[in-house]
């Protein structure tokens, strides 16, 4: 098995991996990085962002800190740590020009001066994007530019992390699986920024690689995993049929003026929340799946024909393009939508640098929990904790570890043998087993909740499981993945029954109200079973 020793890993490469590569090499100006991605470089969740970033910036005299940390912390609903939403807040002046700086080419108006447009429940006009509705793309290609310039950084596409490595309680790197072959990569510093966990769900925005690789990674290697009950759905994805269905329609056309209306073209916000159709996403997904329950449909419409069509062309090209590519006009059509897992508010529990509870181990973006998000994150938040965080982690690195090389020990080796052994040939069909977790994800643990339900996903889960014979070394990416999805499934389900109350994107509706004192989850695997700690 090749062994290579390294000054850093990353394990993915949307916005929080590229930008982690690029900041490293800045702090570690002799060291060598290795960039780790399952699909190819850039393909991720952030590269199909389209609404925006916040950035609370100096030029924006309308906005404040104080009104961007009020918004998250409404959003939150009682689980955001007021000092790393101030914290995040605060540097995003200088975080942002930073990706300025770099060359990420945000959305000017014709006297050179940054755009800022408008999300739910924002108070004040706040959000960057770049060509109009395809921010992350944007800042995903220049910063892939950047690191594919950048000698420093090693790239490895199509290979996943299968296992971190630890001695002493410290994590000293991965093993390796391109499909074929394993290696280990050694380091005192890794970085998992592998994402979210969209593809647990029958319909998601998210793409085929969003399978929370990361989370088991984490959970497996003994760190502390935070509030993995909150999967936010955004309210509006697509609702065609074939390649794109469940293509997002960033809550940015509402922002600037489109609204929700049922079959009859009559618009029913006004029913569910103050703020209408710019509502706190959890509000508005409920409230759509209420209104196609009521309809029987399998979709509500989003009448965006109210918005003029110079600003739809300007604001919504990649939008436009897309619905006009299923027969339907934005000026003119109403567009068929339902709501759709999009982001993950759980994840493995970090400082604000992404620190975990393993030294030397460090989760960034939609697989960590800083505490920023809380129980329902606020739009266009997303993107700017992934680089506050790298941003914040690169600064940690450079001031407290040391780039010192690992060798091989025999507690490592010892943890290594499995890889070398021969496994019994067993054909999994991992599409079929994909598939039903995802349904019963769908059907049981998705935006409505109740214990009934949550206990029979549980029954259906342990039934598949039971299917599925690899408890450690896989033959195949697709079997780790579906290892992975079923160990986060687990997670998500047991927290979810844990949570005996409805908060933020966690609804019961055998538990409705929401309890007084905001608690965590915090869940760790001792001795290889599911604990609860505090």
């Amino acid at each position: 098995m090749v062994q290579e020793n390294y000054s850093a890993i990353i394990i993915g490469s949307g916005l929080a991996g590229l930008y982690s590569a690029i900041k490293l090499s800045q702090v570690m100006p002799n060291g060598k990085i290795l960039m780790v991605t399952k699909c190819e470089l850039g393909e991720s969740n952030s590269r199909y962002a389209q609404g925006g970033i916040v950035g609370v910036l100096k030029e924006n005299t309308a906005d404040s800190v104080a009104s961007h940390v009020s918004d998250t912390l409404n959003a939150g609903a009682g689980l955001s740590d007021f000092n790393v939403v101030k914290y995040i807040s605060e540097k995003s002046n200088d975080v942002i020009h930073d990706l300025i700086n770099l060359g990420v080419p945000f959305d000017r108006d014709e006297n050179g001066e940054l755009l800022f447009t408008l999300e739910g429940a924002h108070s004040v006009r706040r959000i960057l994007h770049c060509n109009g509705d395809a921010t992350g793309r944007g800042i995903e290609k220049r910063l892939s530019e950047l690191v594919a310039q950048n000698e420093q950084i090693i790239l490895k596409e199509n290979t996943i992390a299968v296992e971190i490595l630890k001695e002493n309680d410290a994590c000293k790197g991965v093993v390796l699986f391109d499909g074929s072959n394993y290696s280990v990569a050694f380091s005192n510093v890794v970085v998992l920024a592998t994402g979210g966990i969209g593809q647990l769900y029958k319909n998601t925005t998210n793409p085929q690689c969003a399978t929370g690789d990361g989370f088991a990674l984490a959970y497996n290697a003994g760190a502390i995993l935070q509030d993995m009950e909150f999967v936010q759905f955004h309210p509006t994805a697509l609702a065609v049929q074939g390649e794109d269905a469940n293509h997002l329609i960033s809550e940015s056309v509402r922002g600037e003026g489109a609204i929700l209306v049922d079959e009859n073209g009559k618009p029913f916000m006004q029913k569910y929340h103050e703020l209408k159709d710019l509502a706190p996403r959890d509000v508005v997904a409920r409230a759509n799946f209420e209104e196609m329950k009521l309809s029987g449909k399998d979709y509500v419409f989003l009448n965006a024909t109210v918005i003029p069509k110079e600003v739809q062309e300007k604001r919504f090209p990649s939008i436009s393009a897309m619905c006009l590519k299923n027969n339907i006009d934005m000026t003119k059509d109403f567009i068929p939508v339902h709501p759709a897992a999009h982001y993950f508010m759980g994840g493995i529990k970090v400082n604000y640098d992404g620190r975990t509870s393993i030294k030397g181990l460090f989760a960034l973006g939609e697989v960590s929990s800083t505490g920023l998000q809380g129980a329902n994150r606020l739009a266009s938040n997303s993107l700017l904790e992934c680089v506050v965080s790298a941003y914040a982690m690169s600064e940690f690195v450079q001031k407290n570890i040391d780039d010192e090389l690992i060798e091989m020990s025999d507690e490592l080796n010892k943890v290594l043998k499995k890889y070398s052994q021969e496994l019994g040939f067993i054909e999994y069909d991992t599409d079929v087993l994909k598939s039903e977790l995802q349904s019963l994800m769908w059907d049981g643990v998705g935006i409505i909740r109740s214990e009934a339900s949550l206990k029979d996903a549980q029954s259906r889960l342990n039934d598949l499981k039971s299917q599925f014979l690899r408890n450690e070394k896989c033959l195949s990416v697709q079997e780790y993945e579906f290892k992975n999805m079923s160990t986060v499934a687990q997670l998500i389900i047991t927290s979810a029954l844990q949570r005996k109350e409805s908060r933020g994107a966690h609804y019961r509706e055998d538990y409705p109200m929401t309890k007084e004192i905001a608690e965590h989850n915090c869940i760790i695997k001792e001795q290889g079973e599911l604990s609860f700690v505090r």
